[in-house]
């Protein structure tokens, strides 16, 4: 079921490191879905050069309505730039409510993050 997303994920992420104003790469994110009271993995990937993931799910994978969470482990990349950081990982919690495309971006720094709905 493609849902009008063309030859996209249904889910896709990006971060971008604010305190340099560059993408973040090489950052390990694990998706996880909330079921009977667990979470579940059932996605994981690394950040590309351009701080991106586009293929966190296959193509003609849809996601069941639910609750959902990224969990970006940024404490590889903190460490690789021997930066100390306040977060050893970052969980973002969002709702898949409809078959359309999710884009959950991350603006990182060391000492702060936030989030959005992305296009």
């Amino acid at each position: 079921m493609d849902q009008g997303r063309g030859l996209m994920s249904q889910l896709t992420t990006h971060i971008l490191d604010t305190s340099k104003g560059k993408p973040a790469n090489g950052i390990p994110v694990v998706l996880c879905r909330y079921s009977a009271n667990k979470w579940k993995e059932i996605a994981r990937g690394v950040t590309d050069e351009d701080g991106r993931i586009t293929d966190l799910l296959a193509k003609t994978k849809t996601l069941e309505l639910g609750t959902y969470k990224l969990r970006f482990e940024v404490h590889h990349y903190f460490a690789r730039h021997s930066i100390q950081t306040l977060y050893p990982y970052i969980e973002i919690v969002f709702q898949v409510t409809t078959g359309e495309h999710y884009h959950i971006p991350l603006l990182l720094n060391p000492f702060g993050y936030s989030t959005y709905r992305g296009s």
